[in-house]
């Protein structure tokens, strides 16, 4: 049986399936992350979108521990990387070791060769070992010493960063983080989520109870009935309007490249699945383009010193940005029209 590539994930799965899945695999995340069902959700669409994830926040807010949870979720191989200084761009892609018995070189895969690869604290690997990613997070394949091999879909990368502690850092360069498909912050639990936390985890760590609901041939089926998710043209033109506008802003320097924008549309049409829709709307794409634009953009020098953050410039440019007036109906939606004159038109989204 040969390993499936990118091109060939499986089949789709009817909307009664795909939602039991993809409940079932957020519910089993939930054991573990109190009170961030909207990061969860997000983490999954990433996944689903065939994309990568980076964790972005302070220390002790359950970034690795979200990380792991999505990984022992899915019954397939989960590699972990631990990130520092002396870590070898070898350690994450392979090396090639002379056998001395059959008198020929042979390939030890590195850590890369997972679908899951959790890389924790990133940033603190030197920008030598940080490059050994750009490979496979863009194409899915390793090439070590003139030799390719593919990696096994699915794949994802799940990395974590601390933003706040920068000693012994080295920041990630822009061609990095423009891999990354989204960038999230789980900032810190409610009240009644961290009484629950005390509870459930004070004692022991529900992280190790943790059994997978699902297994790569169930994944590689649930991106494929995410790729069969329809967009509009209107839809498609909002979203290259809203990276365009990035690159427009007066405040950035650096806008959204066209990476982004296709990352930009298979992430709505995640979400839109999750949500239970065979088609994505233009608010999938506002709710969408903070996680998804702001971390590849970089603002001037006058932003930054006005402490103009890229989560809020991306924010207002969504707010600014005129939703599509021509906000056509896809042809499968089923929903009524709700107006009675057979009109296949939007209701407007208040402001």
């Amino acid at each position: 049986m040969t390993t499936p590539t990118w091109d060939e994930p499986g089949g789709p799965m009817p909307s009664e399936d795909f939602r039991a899945a993809t409940q079932a695999i957020m519910a089993n995340i939930e054991q573990v992350i109190e009170g961030k069902g909207a990061t969860v959700r997000l983490a999954l669409a990433v996944l689903l979108a065939e994309g990568h994830l980076l964790i972005e926040d302070v220390p002790g807010v359950g970034k690795t521990k979200l990380a792991k949870a999505l990984a022992r979720s899915i019954d397939c191989s989960v590699r972990r990387i631990q990130f520092t200084p002396d870590l070898l761009p070898s350690d994450v892609t392979g090396v090639s070791v002379y056998n001395q018995e059959t008198r020929d070189f042979e390939f030890k895969p590195g850590a890369v060769f997972a679908n899951l690869v959790v890389g924790d604290e990133i940033n603190r690997a030197s920008p030598k070992t940080q490059s050994a990613l750009l490979e496979c997070m863009e194409e899915r394949q390793v090439t070590v010493d003139g030799t390719t091999y593919e990696l096994q879909a699915p794949f994802m990368v799940i990395a974590t960063q601390n933003p706040i502690e920068m000693e012994g850092t080295y920041p990630l360069p822009e061609a990095q983080r423009d891999r990354f498909t989204a960038r999230i912050a789980m900032g810190y639990p409610d009240p009644r989520a961290e009484l629950a936390m005390l509870g459930g985890h004070g004692a022991h760590d529900p992280l190790n109870d943790l059994r997978a609901v699902a297994d790569a041939a169930l994944v590689r089926r649930l991106i494929a009935t995410v790729r069969d998710v329809h967009a509009a043209d209107a839809v498609q033109q909002y979203a290259i309007a809203l990276v365009t506008a990035t690159r427009e802003a007066p405040e950035i320097r650096l806008g959204a490249s066209p990476r982004s924008t296709l990352q930009l549309l298979r992430t709505a049409k995640a979400v839109a699945a999750l949500e239970g829709r065979d088609y994505v709307l233009p608010d999938d794409l506002q709710a969408l383009a903070v996680p998804v634009l702001a971390h590849r953009i970089i603002p001037t020098a006058d932003a930054q010193l006005n402490r103009r953050t890229t989560d809020a410039i991306v924010s207002e440019i969504v707010h600014r940005l005129p939703l599509p007036h021509d906000r056509a109906r896809s042809p499968y939606d089923t929903r009524a029209t709700g107006n009675g004159n057979g009109s296949n038109q939007y209701e407007p989204r208040g402001r």
